[in-house]
């Protein structure tokens, strides 16, 4: 096994510049990594090596001509399912789009081919990004590479455990509640989320469209901000896309990993964020971050965010309404699954025998919530006070940032749980995002790199850093700084601690979804 798999997509881009290395090299070390070991991870729902290879062909040839499209051109990415792509199947891991075709990139994939990245396939997820553990895939949970009897986290789950499990160098997520930012907390991975409208969300299968935003996962702060400039700023097609000119942010990151960099900054500590809620091992990891933060420089402040306890609420009654209203466009007559009647029935009994079928049993849950919130008498009692509190919420922020520079929190109140463990209690799960939740509600870009392992039960946890919105710069910086502090304590990322799976016995090497009879394609 080359190691290969063990650079950072930097590292990578470095050595295809200097011809140390070639793209089809670097993409076949990947392609037989995801072959040795994702048989017990179940990182990803579709790999097609013959496409991965050709467009690391591609990249080579636009090398050798002096024509590379970016520097990250030949550096291979792991796409989370729910972002669309027109040659390989796009699920959202939902048994409903089981085989569908989508006839559109979605624009971040867009940027990440014009940029010459090499896409390895499409990473598990929660179905339509419901859940944090991703055990709520219609295709089977994936496993973390630090135990493979535990969660990876969700709903981008496969997104972080292949990076973690070094399966590929970077990879694309979404994050509406948490789905970028607590997987990474649990597999000791980056996970970033960009201000909302900074990076579009068209072709990302929706959830709750006033909380959805794509962004990177990482193994390094460099490389998630490198990715982050590939598939940021406007886009047409996207109306809540914002016009902003935005500054480098791999310029940040770089910036802030240099001494000296932390001299001045002011860091809230959120004093919500403690108690008995969070784990002894993530609270201690944490509290070190915070003195080594000190010790460089910055200012430590409490900071109250009186609101927060009731975001965990109000998120879980906007997200089912918005859910609710999004996964209406299912109908099992304009493209994905159709379920079968004898006799063939009416199009309502179609329909309903179509959503049955394919939605799974958190969808559901979360449709029921959301369709109840909304309905008629209901309306001003739940999803208009959620809103209110959302706005609340705002407000805290803003009077926060007036007086710190950025605002630090455990990611998330433990440590992963064994698979099976919170599946059947929908409360407990829900928890977890307690950390991860406001920063969606409120529209501000969050960051997680990872703080260190919990001495309990030797897993990682991580550190999140929030900004005001439009500050993405300010995260990588400050996440930079801290990490290269962590780093040299460490001897490099975290993830080089994690258990190897080079002997691994794959139960099956390249998952695909394939089309099925069921499937039409469609917008």
């Amino acid at each position: 096994m080359t190691d290969l798999t063990r650079h950072t997509a930097a590292e990578l881009a470095a050595q295809l510049a200097d011809g140390t290395t070639t793209s089809v090299a670097v993409t076949q070390a990947h392609l037989d990594r995801i072959a040795a070991v994702d048989g017990t991870i179940h990182a990803f729902l579709h790999v097609n090596p013959e496409l991965s290879l050709a467009a690391a062909a591609a990249s080579d040839a636009r090398r050798a001509s002096g024509k590379p499209l970016s520097d990250l051109d030949g550096v291979p990415l792991a796409i989370k399912d729910v972002l669309v792509t027109t040659d390989m199947p796009s699920t959202s891991g939902s048994k409903i789009l089981e085989g569908w075709m989508s006839p559109y990139d979605a624009t971040v994939v867009t940027r990440a081919r014009e940029a010459g990245l090499v896409p390895l396939g499409k990473t598990n997820m929660d179905e339509f990004a419901m859940g944090s553990s991703t055990e709520h895939s219609a295709y089977g949970p994936t496993r973390n590479p630090w135990d493979t009897d535990r969660i990876p986290g969700g709903s981008g789950g496969g997104s972080a455990a292949a990076v973690a499990a070094f399966e590929a160098p970077f990879a694309l997520g979404s994050d509406t509640g948490g789905s970028i930012r607590q997987p990474a907390h649990i597999t000791g991975t980056v996970g970033m989320k960009p201000t909302y409208g900074s990076v579009s969300r068209y072709g990302a299968i929706a959830l709750a469209s006033s909380l959805d935003q794509v962004g990177p996962c990482s193994r390094t702060v460099l490389d998630a901000a490198l990715l982050h400039d590939v598939i940021g700023g406007y886009d047409r097609h996207d109306s809540t896309s914002l016009k902003d000119a935005w500054p480098s942010f791999a310029e940040a990151a770089r910036s802030g990993a240099q001494p000296g960099s932390l001299k001045g900054l002011k860091v809230g500590v959120v004093s919500q964020y403690a108690g008995e809620a969070f784990q002894t091992g993530v609270m201690t990891r944490f509290r070190e971050s915070l003195e080594m933060l000190a010790a460089a420089g910055a200012e430590i402040v409490d900071v109250s965010l009186p609101s927060v306890e009731h975001a965990v609420a109000a998120y879980y009654l906007i997200l089912p309404a918005e859910a609710s209203s999004n996964l209406a466009k299912f109908d099992s007559v304009r493209f994905g699954m159709r379920a079968t009647i004898a006799g063939g029935g009416t199009v309502e009994q179609v329909m309903s025998a179509t959503r049955e079928a394919g939605f799974g049993p958190e969808v559901k849950r979360r449709i029921i919530l959301g369709t109840y919130a909304l309905s008629a008498g209901y309306y001003d009692a739940y999803y208009g006070s959620a809103q209110k509190v959302r706005t609340l919420i705002q407000r805290d922020f803003d009077q926060a940032f007036a007086s710190v520079d950025v605002l630090a929190t455990p990611t998330a109140p433990t440590t992963a749980w064994k698979l099976g463990e919170k599946l059947d209690d929908p409360l407990a799960m829900y928890a977890q995002d307690i950390a991860t939740i406001p920063a969606n509600l409120a529209g501000i870009p969050g960051i997680s790199i990872p703080s260190g392992i919990a001495p309990e039960d030797g897993l990682p946890v991580g550190i999140q850093f929030l900004a005001p919105a439009r500050h993405d710069a300010k995260l990588y910086s400050v996440a930079a700084g801290l990490e290269a502090l962590l780093h040299a304590q460490w001897g490099g990322p975290l993830t080089s601690q994690a258990p190897d799976f080079d002997t691994a016995v794959p139960t099956q090497s390249a998952r695909s979804v394939s089309p099925t009879q069921s499937t039409r394609g469609g917008a």
